[in-house]
């Protein structure tokens, strides 16, 4: 077991009470998804949480994102899906305190070909999360896990959504915004119909929103329109140093905590977690 494995298991007595488990989908592209992955654990982390993502997207990014080079990933999102680790023999810590990830690696492009035949294969994520009681940050229970999601509806994502407890849905300032929205809230609609009766939508935010353009605005007051208070009042600005921040493999809070997008990160996870607090007591 890695250094960095080491400090991610363990056993604490008293009641260990379970992560909320947050998928973040979209089967559109350049959402502003894994961006809001791996700044919001940072955020949430920031003001106390310990927070686990789980890579579930073959390009990598979030991983990238969060300086995990390739070479540090022996074990992988992959081998958790085919039951050949577990969720804390996977998880490796970050440079950000009190955030770890499971890495991705492009074994996942082959997933559905090594569990498409198995009964169990869309419940196969939720079966390794029931293995949490292993899973330590620095010594203390995980309070939240974020699932970054492929941006398609395919079996890696329906997996995700089966093992969830609520769905946060990236939306970007754009035309077409409404359409795409739609058909994943049928998915949504579906799973919780058929495979996960308790998933719900913890909210919708937009992203890459620009103040200067007309459009922005316009989808914005739509999206607002149609789905009312399911969109959080945060939303994330089109910024610079949110587009600079994963080169240098860290999120945008310890790149430049000052710049707009920082702050708007920051601004979302207190709503998440009020957001959460009404979920869970509901």
């Amino acid at each position: 077991m890695s250094k960095e494995n080491q400090c991610l298991s363990g056993t604490t007595g008293g009641l260990l009470l379970a992560p909320r488990i947050l998928t973040l989908a979209n089967q559109k592209g350049g959402v502003g998804k894994t961006t809001t992955a791996i700044n919001l654990a940072t955020a949430l982390a920031a003001i106390g949480e310990r927070v686990l993502i789980v890579d579930l997207d073959p390009q990598g990014n979030a991983s990238t994102g969060l300086g995990i080079s390739r070479d540090n990933r022996e074990v992988s999102s992959y081998d958790v899906l085919v039951g050949e680790a577990s969720v804390a023999q996977a998880a490796i810590m970050t440079s950000v305190p009190n955030v770890a990830i499971i890495p991705s690696t492009m074994d996942l492009l082959g997933v559905e070909l090594t569990i498409a035949g198995q009964a169990d294969r869309a419940f196969k994520l939720r079966d390794a999360f029931k293995q949490l009681s292993d899973l330590r940050i620095n010594d203390q229970p995980v309070s939240y896990i974020l699932i970054d999601c492929p941006p398609s509806l395919n079996l890696l994502t329906v997996n995700s959504l089966v093992a969830a407890d609520a769905v946060l849905v990236p939306l970007q300032c754009e035309f077409f915004a409404l359409e795409g929205l739609s058909q994943l809230l049928q998915t949504i609609e579906q799973i919780r119909s058929t495979l996960n009766p308790r998933l719900s939508i913890q909210g919708v935010v937009m992203t890459m929103f620009d103040k200067r353009n007309n459009l922005s605005e316009q989808v914005l007051a739509d999206v607002r329109s149609e789905m009312g208070d399911l969109v959080y009042d945060t939303v994330i600005p089109r910024n610079v140093r949110l587009s600079e921040a994963p080169s240098y493999g860290k999120p945008a809070l310890l790149y430049d905590l000052k710049c707009a997008g920082s702050q708007a990160y920051l601004r979302l996870a207190t709503e998440v977690i009020r957001r959460e607090r009404r979920l869970v007591a509901a």
